[in-house]
């Protein structure tokens, strides 16, 4: 039964799977993009973002947070001097899972997580897709165009019930 059951226990015991995510997270952090199983990618997304989060605050206390989930000194440097400047204005979502397929061996489903202010291509067409995409609301109102276009409208109802436009 999966009573209580808040996240994937990725068929290991509660010591071998917080190593696991440990040296995921440090590798991470390190690389900035590492591939792996499609589970893992997804249980390390929900360990690592808490700990960047604890990053944007640069005090001994966190650092001392940090360093406890990844008993890595070069890691928790590299976190808290180059990541944490990089996403210092943004409220989440650090990390991108993309799914590569499936592997040869096993035929497990692979992933690539990646920080999501590393990727220079992916950042450069957001920057360009999104200066020239347009609002998909429609203009109801406040648009030169729609207030003509109800003009026209009540000058059409006022011609149907027989009175004038000043009335």
């Amino acid at each position: 039964m999966r009573h209580g059951k808040k996240f994937n226990h990725l068929g290991r015991k509660k010591g071998h799977r917080e190593a696991l995510l440990k040296n995921l997270a440090q590798s991470l952090i390190e690389h900035k993009r590492i591939t792996t199983t499609l589970a893992k990618a997804k249980a390390l997304r929900s360990y690592v973002e808490p700990i960047i989060t604890k990053s944007k605050d640069n005090t001994t206390h966190s650092r001392r947070i940090v360093f406890g989930y990844l008993q890595s000194k070069e890691a928790v440097k590299e976190l808290f001097d180059v990541i944490a400047e990089k996403v210092a204005d943004r409220p989440g979502g650090y990390c991108r899972v993309l799914k590569t397929g499936f592997r040869q061996g096993d035929g497990a489903e692979t992933a690539m997580i990646e920080l999501v202010d590393y990727n220079t291509v992916m950042t450069a067409k957001t920057a360009k897709a999104g200066s020239t995409r347009r609002s998909r609301r429609r203009g109801k109102g406040g648009s030169e165009a729609g207030i003509a276009a109800a003009g026209v409208a009540t000058a059409a109802v006022a011609g149907v019930t027989g009175q004038s436009e000043e009335e």
